[in-house]
């Protein structure tokens, strides 16, 4: 059994192109598969950032319901000491 080298591969697909493209043609070939390459590469990046926006957009949510959360608490404890400090108040007023 004949065990085939990426190398050999490459040698058969480049005298496969000489034969059916002619050498005319092959810089203009890997010019556009060089452009091909940048159009995917540039794509894949846009892909990858898109992604990243929208998990810092899910993760944000999170924090910011945190913080909601904790000022609703700050605001339930000012509104206990405002109703504390009424009553007191009131009592002062009344023994007066």
């Amino acid at each position: 059994m004949v065990a085939i080298n990426p190398s050999d591969i490459a040698i058969i697909i480049i005298v496969a192109l000489v034969l059916f493209v002619g050498s005319s043609k092959i810089p203009e070939l890997f010019r556009s598969m060089g452009r091909a390459l940048g159009e995917f590469k540039k794509g894949r990046m846009e892909a990858e950032m898109e992604i990243n926006q929208m998990q810092t957009q899910q993760s944000q949510p999170n924090v910011q319901q945190s913080q909601k959360t904790t000022s609703a608490e700050d605001l339930e404890k000012q509104i206990r000491d405002l109703q504390n400090q009424l009553d007191q108040l009131k009592k002062q007023q009344g023994t007066k």
